[in-house]
């Protein structure tokens, strides 16, 4: 088993109307020495913009904005936007987040150069129909039956509305890999990896390809209890010599509701469409009351993470009401994974 300090809440709600109901699921970027964290505010009738504030060192709040830098604008947007990650790819931060517009979730992307001014590129997944996705991606044979559970229409929604498919957990990887840009993002229940040369080519014509091999695209299924009932990514992948570490998160059902775990992969550096091993236990579960009690109970959901020397220092959300971080040896955490390589 892997040893996790659990180093405790960092960030709580304030009176604030725009984070007075919660704040969680924090992205985090260190750049000139200073640590950036963007987390999901939560106001009333579960209404999302995304909060900043600087760390000045991994645990302690330096500066905190009070009010939001990313704010809904736009029709696809209009009921929230939730869940941020990000990479610095180059010169260019790359800020993913869920678009809800009260009927459908999706992945969107903003890009800065100086963390300050974001430029929003709208949504970057397909707006895809659900019974346009289970045509193409069964073109080659039946998928699994999660698929259609988890990727139906919902049944009290009116024929005028444009109805799509969920796909969220929009997380680039932190540089090009053999020039492409690769980004993971998840359709319940498993999480799927994209790579593309620029971001224009995601155009309808690319998607239906995509869907037409579906399967191809699959780089993780749930396999073990813990995750049994589906997956999704959670902190940008880690660069390492032994491959891309991955901390994503898994879900179980159980008697008491879904149980939000983070958990640990290992990708090829060179193919991350392969896996090389994940840990058959959670790397960390709800265990503390403040990630057991809250506005969704049971709940670790880990969405950014910086290393400082051997320490991996993981940010979730917990209990979808507070920030927390959580520290690790990566090298022990390396040693680990490579135990359960095929």
């Amino acid at each position: 088993m892997v040893s996790v300090k659990r180093d405790g809440i960092i960030l709580r709600k304030t009176t604030l109307d725009f984070e007075s109901e919660g704040v969680l699921n924090p992205a985090v970027v260190k750049d000139n020495g200073k640590i950036h964290l963007f987390y999901r505010a939560l106001a009333k009738n579960n209404f999302s913009s995304i909060g900043y504030c600087i760390l000045s060192d991994y645990k302690t709040i330096e500066t905190r904005l009070s009010k939001p830098v990313i704010i809904s604008e736009f029709e696809y947007e209009k009921h929230g936007v939730e869940d941020p990650r990000i990479v610095k790819i180059d010169h260019l931060f790359y800020l993913t987040y869920t678009s809800y517009d009260g009927i459908n979730a999706l992945g969107t992307l903003a890009v800065s150069e100086d963390l300050t001014s974001w430029q929003k590129k709208g949504i970057i997944v397909p707006k895809i129909p659900y019974n346009k996705f289970r045509f193409l991606s069964e073109s080659q044979g039946e998928i699994a039956e999660k698929y259609r559970r988890f990727n139906k229409l919902p049944p009290t929604l009116t024929k005028d509305k444009d109805v799509f498919l969920w796909d969220k957990n929009v997380i680039f990887f932190p540089r090009r890999i053999n020039g492409k840009l690769y980004f993971l993002h998840r359709i319940r229940p498993d999480i799927q990896i994209v790579g593309i040369k620029n971001i224009e080519d995601l155009n309808p014509d690319f998607w239906k390809d995509y869907f037409l091999h579906f399967k191809d695209h699959i780089i993780l299924s749930p396999l073990y209890e813990h995750e049994v009932s589906y997956i999704g990514g959670g902190c940008p992948p880690i660069e390492t010599e032994h491959g891309w570490l991955l901390i994503y998160h898994g879900v179980h059902d159980t008697i008491e509701g879904y149980v939000y775990s983070a958990c640990a992969a290992l990708l090829d550096l060179d193919n991350p469409e392969k896996e090389i091993s994940r840990l058959p236990y959670p790397l960390f579960k709800p265990e503390e009351e403040w990630e057991q009690k809250g506005e969704v109970n049971n709940v670790c959901f880990p969405t950014g993470a910086i290393v400082e020397g051997d320490t991996l220092h993981v940010y979730y959300g917990a209990a979808d009401k507070r920030i927390a971080v959580a520290s690790l040896s990566i090298s022990e955490l390396l040693k680990e994974l490579l135990r359960y390589t095929p």
